[in-house]
Order: C-alpha cells, then sequence, then structure tokens
C-alpha cells in the first residue's frame, strides 16, 4: 500500500476471487462456471455489436431492461442492470449502509458481503448457521438491522423458501432485505415476485451461471421502484454507461434463447446430484445443494489435503479455509465427463495412489 491510501480502506480485506492458474489444462470446477458456452445467438449477436464499439453503450439499457422485465414478469421500472451481481450488491450497500444503518448476514456466505461494508464503514453482524448449515429465520426476525442473505447460500448451496423470505421481510419492514439469487435458476424458487408486495426488498441476480456469461459481466436487482432510484442514483454517480455494448447485446440474445439456457441449468442440477450420491457413497458429508456447486468434506481427508491432492491431479476446487469451512471443498458442478473425472481422482486419492 502506499503512504497516501485512506487508513480506514488500508485495513478492509478484499474479497479473494477464485484460482485461474495457467500452468496446467484443468478439469476446472473451483469457480461455478457453466461447463456449457453461450448460444450461438450469443456469439452472432456480439460480433455484430462490436461493430458500433466506437459509440457509448446506451446507459439505460432500455431494450435489455424490457427484455428482462418480460422474462421475470415485473415492471421495467423496478429493474436496474448492473455489471454482474456483484455491481448491484455494491450499490445496495453503500445506498443503505450506514454507522447507524448496520448490516447482518449469515457468518458463512458470500465473502463479498463483509468486504463491501468495511469497504463503506458499516458495522456489521454475522449470525452463525445452524448444525446443519442451514439459516435459522427466526435469527433474522426483527434484527433491527438490513439484511443480505445469497440463497442458495453460497458456499453451502441451502436453500430457503419464499414463504420463510417472506417471513424475514414482514418482520423487518424497516430495513432493506437483499435476497441474493445468484444460484436459484438450479433448483429454487425465486422471491422476485414479493417485490410488488414488500417495498424494502431487493433481489439481486446473475447472467453468470445460468446463462454461461460469467466473462461478459451482467446482473440485475429487482424491486420497489423507489428502492431502484436509489441505486440509479448510486449507478449515476460513479459508472453511467457501466454495462458495455457486447455485453448488451449478449444479455439480449441470451433471454431470446432463454430455454436453452434452462435445460443447461436442468442437466447441471441431475449432474449435482448424481455427483452428490457418489460422494455420499464414498464416504463423503455434502450438503443438500440446490446450487450449481457441492460442499463437501471427508473424515479422512482435510479440505486443504483434498484440494491440493486433487490439483496436482488437474482438478481444481474451491478451498475456503475459513472458520466452519476449513474441513470443506466446493465443488462445481460440470459436465457428466467432468464429474466423473473428478469421481475417478478422488478413489484414487482415498485409494493413496
Amino acid at each position: 500500500m502506499s503512504r497516501f491510501i485512506r487508513a480506514d480502506l488500508d485495513a478492509v480485506k478484499e474479497y479473494v476471487p477464485g484460482e485461474q492458474p495457467k500452468d496446467m489444462r484443468y478439469v476446472k470446477l473451483n469457480t461455478n462456471e457453466s461447463p456449457f458456452p453461450p448460444s450461438p445467438k450469443v456469439t452472432e449477436a456480439v460480433t455484430k455489436a462490436a461493430k458500433t464499439l466506437n459509440l457509448y453503450s446506451d446507459p439505460e439499457l432500455t431494450a435489455l431492461t424490457a427484455m428482462t422485465a418480460k422474462t421475470y414478469g415485473v415492471d421495467a421500472e423496478c429493474l436496474l442492470m448492473t455489471n454482474g451481481s456483484d455491481e448491484i450488491l455494491n450499490f445496495a450497500f453503500c445506498a443503505f449502509g450506514s454507522k447507524n444503518a448496520p448490516f447482518v448476514f449469515p457468518s458463512l456466505t458470500y465473502g463479498f458481503y463483509p468486504v463491501f461494508a468495511e469497504l463503506y464503514g458499516i458495522p456489521y453482524v454475522k449470525i452463525p448457521l445452524k448444525s446443519d448449515f442451514s439459516i435459522d429465520v427466526n435469527d433474522y426476525r426483527n434484527v433491527g438491522a438490513n439484511i443480505a442473505i445469497a440463497n442458495p447460500n453460497a458456499p453451502t448451496g441451502k436453500i430457503l423458501s419464499v414463504k420463510d423470505i417472506e417471513t424475514i421481510l414482514s418482520s423487518n419492514r424497516e430495513h432493506v432485505v437483499v435476497i441474493d439469487e445468484a444460484y436459484i435458476d438450479f433448483g429454487g424458487e425465486s422471491c422476485i415476485k414479493l417485490i410488488n408486495k414488500y417495498d424494502n426488498l431487493l433481489v439481486t441476480r446473475t447472467f453468470s451461471k445460468s446463462f454461461s456469461l460469467a466473462g461478459a459481466r451482467l446482473g440485475f436487482g429487482a424491486g420497489d421502484r423507489e428502492l431502484i432510484k436509489d441505486l440509479k442514483k448510486i449507478k449515476y454517480s460513479t459508472n453511467p454507461y457501466n454495462v458495455n455494448s457486447l455485453t448488451d447485446a449478449a444479455g439480449r440474445a441470451a433471454l431470446e434463447d432463454y430455454e436453452y439456457y434452462m435445460n443447461n441449468c436442468s442437466v447441471i442440477a441431475k449432474n449435482r446430484d448424481f455427483c452428490a450420491e457418489e460422494l455420499k457413497k464414498r464416504g463423503f458429508f455434502v450438503t443438500d445443494s440446490k446450487a450449481n456447486f457441492l460442499f463437501a468434506s471427508h473424515l479422512k481427508l482435510s479440505g486443504r489435503e483434498y484440494y491440493l491432492k486433487l490439483k496436482e491431479r488437474g482438478v481444481l476446487v474451491r478451498y475456503f479455509g475459513s472458520t466452519g469451512a476449513e474441513n470443506f471443498v466446493r465443488i462445481t458442478v460440470g459436465t457428466e465427463e467432468q464429474m466423473n473425472t473428478l469421481l475417478y481422482e478422488t478413489d484414487k486419492i482415498l485409494a493413496g495412489e
């Protein structure tokens, strides 16, 4: 750090993204990317859009917003398209958090929540998960603070029902509740339609996982019109052209091919459930994940040891090493072939080979 950085920023523990090693070809199961490529329509749309890169993108993203609104059954004025869902989360912490408006979130969850809180000097409390890694809804009743919950949660994959989400919303009407639905398309029910009932709900979504656009960086927030106006104020005060023309085109083309992507999500869910059962047969504890990843541990292997031995064999998984997850790895669900490779290498590790 230079001598010029603010002292409070020097203390921020920044988010650490999943590793991207280039030393060999890996079966890459560590960053929750889709194993499937974008549809041909996306490639065609991006190629066409590249011809107008000399012009600024549409700051309102009018066409993309309208298509997204139609896809999810909400009003366009209740949406804000962003540079990945990380940006809408960033906007939310910036807009709604302060020294007098703290945040609470699970003790084991998406690593960006505490980073954003620290970045903006927002007090926060981590609420412990239950022994089975699930969220206890009662812990979030009348907490007197803003709330951020990933649903399904990361890295556990455990999910709350829409009824549970509504319990949290109804008991915290004076505070914003952020429901991060990055993984909802792999087996959960979205609560996005609740934005018409609760003006304190912000639902965040991403095109990175279920729409195979991790490299394009596209997400959105859905909420009450006034809530979205608050977030637009942050956008237009920082980066009005936050979504570039190529990503805009990719997002519209992806929504046109919605069925292709939802079919891919079904395949991933099938592969997830298959791999979970196979790991259990091998003595692993695996949470009941409804996301595109598995959270697993084995009594005979530490999480770090399993991660390192898989890496030596060309299979990348995510090891966090944080309290509560030190014995676990998070395994992104890929193709059937990729999951069979994981199982094959796991068998060799367990056999001491």
